[in-house]
């Protein structure tokens, strides 16, 4: 009798005449798998990496032995193949291994995706193994395994799920995707079709609703990136801002000069523009040719770059250093190898010292540009994270801020600034987060504790008295410096991230999400050092209100982290719904998402969800969901159409989202578009109107209404 065996390895080598004393012995075990795989119509690798496909590590490679690659599998090692650009249905995983019989069973398979957890972790038996000769075998994987519900992914990974013996040499060749057939497909459009679990929302159209600033939807400029970023003007965003840490260095005057402070070796540099290129001009003008309006940034530290190659910290005057900068070796990140900060020389090695003109010049030059071509800057931004300088910028700050200089400097740049542009609209503090609303950076140096700065003026928290004072000087002087309140928005729990950084495993992607409601939710506690609610959307509009009324709310910089995964999407999707519904004047992404990300198709959702312009209304409405869902809806001031965004935020569960209209008038057409993580996008969804909408695991739906005549 033949006895059936699992062990994968042990297979393939037995047939191959590579087996031990004993199992010469016995009569050779066929594997269970006898046919050969289906054809192959996606090479990925044959002898090399083929059609676009990329080699994502993490493995070591050896030296090869023999016609494949050849990895080293210890220590849980793997093999990750990427092709972003992937599309297609396929049927299958095929590929050629090789590797010794005293593994066994160890290697396991998946199709992935970095935007997405939705796919089963296969390992391999025998049942998917067809021995070849000279010790390899063939192995093909279903997508009835691998991805029952056929959804869009772009990677394969290949890694040992047990511990192997060092170096755990295996070879692998001739991987491929096969083809799907029709059974296959039609099983995925079933398994896709199953029912949810029926949620009940709402949409109350009795109530008066709050209008939306469409300059909620706004992104930022870097510079470090603007040369390959032409896909942040497909965001269809409204608004711009130059801003960040090396504004804050900015001259003007030369146009192409910023300093990188702590960023980057206190570097002054050009970012690759050229000699005497107006930066800021271009940058002006790029926002309008693409109908974005500006937001601008302007110096009051006090620095800025005197040229395009000095640096505060050369090797020549400091010595060895921890790090030297990759362009230019001679310049250090002014830290000596113990791990000691250096004391920074005279600031006049980098930088020029500027005062309040330098600015009201900067504002003179821009109005005459406007004088030819109309506003072009919406909103002047008082330079950045004040209560950060002594850090970022400590090379020529290196006193932390306390609250009289930023008081006075605001005072002195915004007068400037309303001087040569009577118009202006001035935004500031902007400042950085949660410590920076209380205390002054001189309190963060002495001990929350102590907050010696504080207790100077009163024992009221910074932003607090910062507006009671503006609005003091206004009565007094009849110069308004302040239109705007403007702060920065970073979660703090551990692990969250910024921008493409941040961790995605399940118990952080939950955290992220929850995250979200640090922006509104009284009854949040927040879940890092800060310890305590939030609701920063409502507590700022209680600081305007009790200390400076009139003045508009700005988030001027905010990001959630894992751009690249679907928690990071609609973290920034619950933002941007949020922000709608709190009345916030503007919010400024930092800086913008990655193309095709779930970021980017998150910021699509509210402004350009059907590739042709459609769009969130302009009345947000107040909406009721249970708990793994959100629900945004706003409608156009006409009352005809409405937008409802739909948040799923459930991993595991399908939800049949019943949406009441209470008060509204009879939808009579609708559009519905889903995105589930897939770089296309947003696809059309066919569904009965008046039925419930489909929201799939980790999803965005977008439902466009037509509304019939009625309240």
């Amino acid at each position: 009798m033949v006895q059936r065996m699992s062990r994968l390895l042990a297979v393939l080598l037995i047939v191959a005449g590579c087996h031990s004393p004993q199992a010469r012995a016995s009569s050779p075990t066929p594997p269970t798998r006898d046919a050969g795989a289906p054809t192959i119509v996606e090479p990925v690798y044959d002898g090399e990496l083929k059609g676009g496909w990329e080699d994502h590590g993490w493995a070591e490679h050896a030296p090869r032995k023999g016609r494949g690659e050849t990895l080293k599998l210890e220590n849980y090692g793997g093999w990750i193949l990427t092709k972003y650009a992937l599309q297609g249905t396929f049927g299958g995983l095929v590929f050629h291994v090789k590797a010794p019989a005293a593994f066994g069973d160890f290697l396991e398979a998946r199709v992935d995706s970095e935007s997405v957890d939705v796919f089963p972790r296969v390992q391999v038996t025998g049942r998917h193994v067809r021995a070849l000769g000279d010790g390899w075998a063939e192995v093909f994987i279903s997508m009835r395994e691998l991805n029952p519900k056929l959804l869009a992914f772009n990677r394969i990974k290949l890694r040992a799920f047990r511990e192997l013996p060092p170096p755990g040499l295996v070879e692998f060749d001739r991987i491929g995707l096969t083809g799907a057939d029709d059974a296959l497909v039609r099983e995925a459009q079933a398994l896709l079709e199953q029912p949810g679990l029926p949620a009940a929302l709402a949409v109350d159209c009795r109530a008066p609703g709050t209008t939306i600033s469409p300059l909620i939807y706004g992104i930022a400029y870097s510079a470090l990136r603007e040369r390959d970023s032409t896909h942040q003007f497909e965001l269809n965003a409204t608004i711009r801002r130059w801003g960040g840490n090396p504004t804050s260095r900015y001259n003007w005057e030369l146009g192409n000069a910023w300093n990188t402070g702590a960023d980057y070796f206190y570097w002054n540099t050009a970012y690759g523009h050229p000699p005497g290129e107006r930066v800021w001009q271009t940058f002006l003008e790029v926002n309008r040719d693409r109908g974005l309006k500006s937001a601008l940034t302007v110096p009051m530290l006090g620095w800025v770059a005197k040229d395009t190659k000095s640096a505060s910290f050369p090797v020549a005057d400091f010595g060895p250093q921890q790090q030297l900068c990759p362009e230019n070796a001679s310049f250090g990140n002014g830290v000596d190898r113990s791990g000691k900060p250096l004391t920074p020389g005279p600031a006049t090695r980098t930088s020029l010292s500027i005062q309040a003109p330098f600015v009201e010049k900067w504002v003179a030059a821009i109005k005459q540009l406007e004088a030819k071509r109309g506003r072009v800057v919406h909103q002047y931004i008082l330079d950045n994270e004040p209560a950060l300088w002594h850090d970022t910028h400590r090379d020529v700050h290196p006193r932390p801020a306390t609250y009289d200089e930023v008081l006075e400097k605001t005072i002195a740049f915004g007068t400037a600034i309303r001087k040569a542009d009577p118009d202006a609209l001035i935004a500031g503090p902007a400042e950085w987060g949660w410590p920076g609303y209380f205390f002054s950076a001189a309190d963060a140096e002495a001990g929350f504790g102590l907050k010696p700065d504080r207790r100077a003026h009163d024992d009221v928290p910074f932003i607090e008295w910062y507006l009671k004072k503006l609005a003091a000087h206004e009565k007094k002087t009849g110069v308004r410096v302040l239109d705007v309140l403007d702060l920065h928005y970073y979660p703090q729990a551990k692990g969250l991230g910024v921008g493409t950084e941040g961790q995605t495993d399940a118990d952080t992607n939950a955290l992220r999400l929850r995250s979200t409601r640090s922006l509104w939710d009284p009854r949040y506690l927040d879940e890092s050092w800060v310890k305590e609610p939030v609701r920063l959307l409502p507590r700022m509009q209680e600081w305007v209100a009790a200390n400076y009324p009139g003045l508009k709310l700005s988030i001027g910089e905010y990001n959630f982290g894992a751009e690249g995964h679907i928690s990071g999407g609609l973290a920034l999707a619950e933002a941007l719904g949020r922000f709608g519904q709190h009345g916030l004047y503007s919010a400024f992404y930092w800086t913008y998402p990655p193309d095709k990300s779930p970021a980017f198709w998150a910021f699509r959702a509210f402004r350009n969800f059907d590739g042709q312009g459609a769009r969130f209304e302009e009345v947000s409405l107040p909406t009721e969901a249970p708990r793994e869902l959100s629900l945004f809806a706003a409608r156009s001031t006409d009352k005809r159409r409405m937008t409802l965004v739909l948040l799923n935020l459930s991993t595991s569960e399908t939800m049949e989202a019943a949406i009441s209209l209470k008060g509204c008038a009879l939808p009579t057409e609708h559009r519905v578009f889903t995105y589930v993580g897939d770089p296309r996008g947003f696809a059309p969804v066919k569904t009965a109107l008046g039925k419930a909408y489909r929201a799939p695991p980790s999803s965005i739906t977008v439902v466009e209404l037509k509304l019939g005549a009625g309240p």
